[in-house]
């Protein structure tokens, strides 16, 4: 069987835009993902730690562990779990931007127990204690669940465990099901964000992770909704945007800048009306 080739292209082509162009609308941190808004008053910066220790403490981590962050972005959650929970972590990212920040992170914190590499889960077959991947399963295409979930399971031992979190949604039976319109200017967003800002990208059903995880031994213990932290999140990163407009412009270009805008606050709104969702799926490796 031939094996499968990651999509690098299509992940860079939105990751490597440019490091500063993210930094303009991103916490500190650089994470790029659904904030947690766990308290009243939270800073992004502090919401998306609180983002990654949801995650991060449902996977039972102990030192000695071995972690693997599949599509790892640009580090944040390697650093918390090497630092707070004292496993080693290995990180995979298709974005050469992204396996270069994190490589200069590694040497700058001295971290010698984590690792970045430049590949995709396909290339990936090591066995591992602990998987988690944040943001990253929009990017893996239909097709390739099964595969995903069979190589997911292959390299856990028993009883490992999984956080899986991710962007859903809805066909338009669920969405009549659910009493949210969809009309043509909702047909034409979606179309905008497969073309011009995740191309190849695709947003799994609640039902299919479940299913997909199931059929390859993973049971799934937990599903928790962020649909309302996701809104909020990209409300702020719009506005920092607008507040760093100029910056971006000559970063990138008017264009790239209108895009991006259109794209975050889009979003905002398809969060709020219960278009689409967020989910952080647990998972543990049952035995056969």
């Amino acid at each position: 069987m031939r094996a499968l080739e990651p999509f690098y292209r299509d992940v860079q082509s939105h990751y490597d835009v440019s490091d500063d162009f993210y930094r303009l609308f991103l916490d500190p941190s650089m994470t790029y993902s659904c904030a947690y808004f766990e308290r009243p008053g939270m800073s992004l910066a502090q919401a998306q730690r609180a983002k990654i220790d949801l995650a991060l403490g449902k996977l039972g981590l102990r030192p000695g562990l071995h972690l693997l962050d599949i599509g790892c972005g640009w580090g944040a959650t390697m650093f918390r779990a090497a630092q707070q929970y004292g496993v080693s972590v290995t990180g995979l990212t298709l974005s050469r931007n992204q396996h270069d920040h994190v490589a200069a992170e590694i040497e700058r914190l001295g971290l010698p127990e984590v690792q970045v590499r430049l590949q995709g889960w396909e290339e990936f077959d090591e066995p591992v204690d602990r998987i988690v991947s944040i943001g990253a399963f929009e990017h893996f295409r239909r097709e390739r669940y099964a595969s995903f979930f069979e190589r997911c399971y292959r390299i856990l031992p028993d009883e490992g465990r999984m956080l899986l979190h991710t962007i859903v949604g809805y066909t338009l039976n669920d969405l009549r099901r659910m009493n949210i319109p969809f009309t043509r200017e909702d047909a034409r967003f979606t179309l905008f964000i497969r073309k011009e800002i995740f191309p190849g990208g695709q947003l799994p059903r609640p039902a299919e992770v479940t299913r997909f995880a199931g059929q390859a031994g993973l049971g799934t213990e937990r599903i928790q909704p962020l649909q309302e932290h996701y809104a909020r999140t990209l409300d702020l990163w719009a506005a920092a945007l607008v507040a760093n407009r100029e910056r971006a412009v000559l970063l990138t270009s008017e264009e790239v800048y209108a895009r991006y805008l259109k794209y975050l606050t889009g979003c905002g709104r398809y969060f709020r009306s219960g278009h689409v969702d967020v989910m952080q799926f647990t998972m543990v490796k049952l035995g056969l």
